[in-house]
């Protein structure tokens, strides 16, 4: 059985976003960049099911610029077997990469894509329905658990009354969730080991996949700056605020 496993770099999440003076993106110059954290949990969990038993391999795909092997060679160094870089310079939107992704599908034929749920970049959470659309596929989102029996795929995924179980026929798309599993420490020998892994790179072309964004982004701004508080001098002057200002009580 073979895995598919989607990664996107993006700026890191301990670094602080900064916008560009003419508003026009983010300025990522001289910033560190690294795999969205929902992709890296996707990664964990096709390892992990590969460790189990229940898949023979596990492919890392990427679309973007060429730093982006950066990010493949992480998710090798985690446990994927080989990656496959879709490089371009043109901005992707999430329709875009999930057309590429499904030619990727349509070539690679696996029976089972684990992808994050959203990047922590635009926050957009559309990829992974839009390829299940697009393929046809049964989808599971937010995942919190994953299991293989049987040429199905069980997952428990979280909603916002709980959680519910679904069980789904392969081939399948799952998105995860940040509770379904905690990635590993990569360590130094395994990222050595990735630099010896195969690497394949495409274009949008190849793949025959107009990338074209559909969407023209007007303005990029940081949110106003947070307001001071204010103090009061006992709960009568608390009450009296509430009320008559902020009209909540």
């Amino acid at each position: 059985m073979k895995v598919l496993v989607p990664v996107k770099r993006v700026v890191d999440y301990n670094v602080k976003v900064r916008v560009k003076s003419d508003q026009t993106g983010v300025d990522i110059a001289n910033v560190k960049m690294s795999m969205n954290p929902f992709d890296e949990i996707a990664v964990e969990e096709a390892t992990r099911l590969k460790e189990k038993g229940s898949v023979a391999e596990v492919i890392a795909v990427s679309c973007g610029v060429a730093q982006s092997q950066e990010t493949l060679r992480t998710a090798m160094a985690i446990g994927a077997d080989r990656g496959v870089l879709v490089q371009t310079d043109a901005e992707l939107q999430p329709l875009a990469v999930a057309k590429l992704l499904k030619a990727v599908v349509d070539k690679e034929q696996p029976q089972l894509v684990i992808l994050g749920k959203q990047a922590i970049d635009d926050d957009a959470n559309q990829t992974g329905q839009m390829l299940a659309a697009l393929l046809d596929w049964p989808q599971a989102t937010f995942a919190s658990k994953v299991e293989l029996a049987d040429g199905k795929v069980t997952v428990t995924r979280e909603v916002d009354g709980g959680l519910e179980t679904v069980a789904l026929k392969l081939p399948a798309i799952v998105t995860t969730d940040l509770r379904l599993n905690e990635p590993r420490y990569v360590t130094l020998p395994n990222i050595m080991k990735a630099k010896k892994k195969q690497l394949d790179t495409l274009t949008p072309d190849d793949l025959g996949v107009d990338a074209a964004p559909r969407l023209k982004t007007l303005k990029v701004s940081e949110p106003p700056a947070r307001k001071a508080g204010i103090k009061v001098a006992d709960v009568a002057a608390l009450v009296d605020k509430l009320k008559n200002e902020a009209k909540v009580v």
